[in-house]
């Protein structure tokens, strides 16, 4: 319980002060991606790591790293990973829906999360603690009912 209370402060922390978390990623490529509404979430403290359109629905991928917060807060996450769903055709945000992905990591471990659906997007922290390449397998069924697939691979240096 008490580890679950951490995980919903860090999110809120996350979504309620964006600033601290892009002071820490100065330096690094910051692709900007406006939400419709002139809202700067967690999408645009990064770098898009991937984009893919997935049978009409594009699916763009946000790693953030996050390790430096979490490691003040005694928690051991490293990056967050985000997805933002669009109508391939209208441009149109589609925010409903259930997500899950999986992290393979470069020593074969595993880690398979539920994203939570937040600030337009979907997203929850994963541990990524060595470098080299990770494999990011999601899983998505949107308002349409229909089951698809996205893939990538993320490079941890």
């Amino acid at each position: 319980m008490k580890k679950l209370a951490l995980i919903i402060a860090a999110t809120t922390l996350a979504l309620s002060a964006p600033a601290a978390f892009a002071a820490d990623n100065e330096g690094h490529d910051h692709g900007s991606m406006d939400m419709g509404h002139g809202d700067h979430s967690m999408m645009s403290m990064g770098k898009v790591a991937h984009e893919e359109v997935v049978d009409g629905i594009k699916a763009t991928f946000n790693v953030i790293d996050i390790q430096h917060k979490m490691k003040e807060m005694g928690m051991k996450e490293t990056h967050h990973i985000m997805v933002m769903f669009t109508d391939a055709r209208t441009g149109k945000m589609m925010s409903g829906g259930i997500v899950k992905i999986k992290v393979m990591g470069p020593d074969k471990s595993e880690q398979v999360k539920d994203l939570m659906g937040m600030e337009g997007g979907f997203g929850s922290d994963f541990t990524l603690p060595k470098k080299g390449k990770y494999g990011v397998l999601c899983k998505f069924k949107l308002a349409d009912g229909k089951v698809r697939n996205a893939k990538f691979w993320y490079t941890v240096k």
